[in-house]
C-alpha cells in the first residue's frame, strides 16, 4: 500500500565513514509504504567505503536519491551537513535519518497522517528504540529498550512546554534526531542547525537545534516506535563521553546567551536553567554515567550577585587610585577555590578562548590548502573555509573516528614531509613532555613557506581532569622564542603574548570572557600573559 497524499518529504542523511550501517539506513528508505520522498545523502568528508556505496545509490536511484558534499569534500560538521541538505530540500517536510540509524516501514506514512491531522504541529516525533541487538549477541540482545517520555503522548505540546519538560532542562527524555519529521518552515524559521556545536560539541547539537523548535512551534510527540536507534562504540555520543561535562556547559552556557538574545522571560525556564546549571539534575539516564557526581563538583558554576556588583564596582574600574594596605575588599573572591572549575565553561567562553580565537582570526589568510589541526577541525572550518583544499585532523589515539591521520609528534615518521601549508596546535604543546621534538615534527612536515599557528598557556590552572596527568609545562614568551628559534629561523618567526592581571586574574577564578569588557580583554601587559602564541613559518 503506498500511503503517499502528493507532499514530498526529504530526507536529509549526513555521513561520515559510515560504510559499516549507511546501507541498511538507504534500505531502510526504500521500503518506506510512504513513497514520494527525495533523499539527500551528504557526505561529510568520509574517507571510508561510505562514499563508494552513496555515490552507487544516487546511480541507482537518479530521480530520488541525491549525492551531496561540502566544497573540496571537507568534514564540516553534522549541523552544516543537515544545513546543507535543508537548502537544497524541495519538499515541504523534511525527515531526519542518520547514517547509522534505520526507520521500520510505516515511519513516513504516520507522521504524515499526523502532520495531516494537525497542519499547527512543527515538528512529530515518537519512542526510538535504543538498538543494541544489532551486534547479534544475546547480551546485546536483552539491552533494546524504548524509554518513555514520562509525559501525556499522542498529543501537541503548544510551546514552550517541553522545552523545560523534556532533556536536558527537563528531567524526561528527549526524541532522536532520526525520529523526527519536520515541516521545512520550522527548521528555516529558526534559523536551521547551530553550526557551532561541531567536533565533541555535536553531542549536544540535537539539543540546541531541538532547543529552538520548542521555544517557537507546536510538537506532536507519539507513543508510536518508528526508528532504531542503533547504539555503537562509534557514535557521537560514545566518542564524548569522557568530555561529557565540558560539552554539557557548552550547550548550557549557548542556551543562556540564545533565550537572552530572543528576549525571553518566562521564569519557569530560566528556573529550570538555573537548577540544570547549578546543580546537574535533568541528566538522562544511560546519556552519561557519573555526570551527577561531577555536578556537585561544579555546583558553583553560577556567580552570586556579591559577586557581580564587587566586579563592576572594584575590578572593572579605571580608578587611578590605589587602596592603601588592608583597605582592599576582596568580597566574593576571598575564597581558596574558583568559582568554575572547568576555566569558565560553565559560564560561557573562557577568557582563554577569547585570545586564542582573536590569533587565529588575526592569521586567518595563513589556514589555507592543506591544513592540519589537532583532534578536530573546527578552526580549520571556521577560519580557513572556501580557502582549505584538504582538512586533516591529528590524533594521538585511534579512538577519534574524525582523525585522518593517527601518531604522537614526537615520534612520526608515518607523517610524509613537507605536507602541509598550515597547522593548528592550539593548547597542545604544553601537554607533551618531549617539546622539542613535537617542534621538530612539526616543521618537518609543514611545506616550505607552511606556517605554523600555536598556541599555549601562560599563567593557568592546571587541569583536573581529562588532562591531569599529562600537563607537564606553561610558557613565557621567551621560553617559547627560544624553543622554537632551535628549529625555525629567526628572521619567520613571531612571537606574542595576550592578557593583563585583571585577564589572568578572572581566568584562573573561572569566570567568563562575557563578565569583562572589551577594553579589559584588550588591554596589554607582557607581565601577565594569558595566552603565548607562536606564527612560525618553514
Amino acid at each position: 500500500m503506498d500511503g503517499s497524499d502528493g507532499r514530498l518529504v526529504s530526507i536529509i542523511t549526513p555521513f561520515f565513514n559510515a560504510g559499516r550501517f549507511l546501507s541498511e539506513a538507504i534500505e531502510s528508505v526504500l521500503a518506506q509504504t510512504y513513497s514520494y520522498w527525495e533523499l539527500l545523502l551528504i557526505d561529510d568528508g568520509s574517507n571510508d567505503e561510505s562514499t563508494r556505496i552513496a555515490r552507487s545509490y544516487a546511480a541507482k536511484y537518479p530521480e530520488q536519491i541525491f549525492y551531496l558534499e561540502h566544497e573540496g569534500h571537507l568534514n564540516r560538521g553534522v549541523c552544516a551537513s543537515r544545513n546543507l541538505g535543508v537548502r537544497r530540500a524541495r519538499g515541504e517536510f523534511v525527515a531526519l535519518l542518520d547514517g547509522d540509524d534505520v526507520w521500520l516501514p510505516r515511519k513516513l506514512e504516520e507522521q504524515i497522517s499526523i502532520m495531516r491531522a494537525n497542519p499547527q504541529v512543527g515538528m512529530v516525533a515518537g519512542r526510538s528504540l535504543y538498538w543494541h541487538s544489532w551486534a547479534g549477541d544475546a547480551e546485546s540482545s536483552a539491552r533494546d529498550y524504548v524509554p518513555a517520555y514520562g509525559i501525556a503522548l499522542d498529543a501537541s505540546f503548544d510551546p514552550p512546554a517541553l522545552l523545560t519538560a523534556l532533556y536536558p532542562l527537563g528531567k524526561e527524555h528527549a526524541p532522536c534526531p532520526s525520529d523526527l519529521l519536520l515541516r521545512k518552515e520550522a527548521i528555516e524559521s529558526v534559523g536551521g542547525f547551530e553550526e557551532s556545536f561541531d567536533g565533541p560539541y555535536q553531542l549536544y547539537e540535537d539539543q540546541a537545534f531541538l532547543t529552538k523548535i520548542y521555544l517557537r512551534w507546536p510538537v506532536y510527540l507519539s507513543s508510536r516506535t518508528w526508528t532504531k536507534y542503533r547504539v555503537h562504540d562509534a557514535s557521537c555520543m560514545a566518542r564524548a563521553r569522557l568530555k561529557y561535562h565540558e560539552i554539557r556547559l557548552f550547550y548550557l552556557s549557548w542556551c543562556q546567551d540564545y533565550l537572552i538574545a530572543r528576549g525571553v522571560e518566562d521564569p519557569h525556564i530560566w528556573s529550570a536553567l538555573r537548577e540544570t546549571m547549578s546543580d546537574g539534575e535533568g541528566t538522562q539516564k544511560k546519556r552519561s554515567p557519573g555526570v551527577k557526581e561531577f555536578a556537585k563538583s561544579v555546583a558553583r558554576v553560577l556567580l552570586p550577585v556579591g559577586a557581580r556588583r564587587w566586579i563592576k564596582l572594584h575590578l572593572l574600574g579605571k580608578s587611578d587610585d590605589v587602596p592603601p594596605l588592608g583597605s582592599v575588599n576582596l568580597g566574593d573572591l576571598r575564597r581558596t577555590e574558583p568559582i568554575d572549575e572547568s576555566f569558565g565553561f560553565g559560564r560561557g567562553r573562557p577568557v582563554d578562548r577569547y585570545y586564542i580565537e582573536n590569533f587565529l582570526a588575526q592569521h586567518a589568510a595563513d589556514i589555507k590548502g592543506r591544513v592540519l589541526e589537532i583532534g578536530d577541525n573546527a578552526y580549520t572550518v571556521r577560519y580557513g573555509g572556501s580557502r582549505v583544499a584538504q582538512s586533516d585532523i591529528l590524533h594521538v589515539s585511534d579512538a577519534n573516528p574524525r582523525a585522518t591521520i593517527v601518531g604522537d609528534l614526537t615520534s612520526a615518521d608515518h607523517i610524509p614531509s613537507d605536507a602541509f601549508d598550515c597547522i593548528i596546535l592550539t593548547q597542545t604543546l604544553h601537554l607533551i613532555y618531549d617539546m622539542r621534538a613535537a617542534v621538530k615534527t612539526l616543521y618537518r612536515i609543514l611545506k616550505p613557506g607552511g606556517v605554523l599557528l600555536a598556541t599555549f598557556p601562560g599563567i593557568s590552572r592546571i587541569d583536573r581532569y581529562e588532562w591531569k596527568s599529562s600537563w607537564y609545562w606553561s610558557l613565557t614568551t621567551l621560553s617559547a622564542e627560544k624553543l622554537f628559534e632551535e628549529i625555525f629561523s629567526a628572521e619567520r618567526l613571531e612571537v606574542c603574548s595576550y592578557g593583563n592581571v585583571l585577564a589572568a586574574t578572572a581566568f584562573l577564578y573561572g569566570l567568563a570572557e562575557e563578565e569583562l569588557r572589551r577594553e579589559e580583554l584588550e588591554a596589554y601587559d607582557p607581565h601577565y600573559p594569558v595566552i603565548v602564541a607562536v606564527r612560525a613559518v618553514k
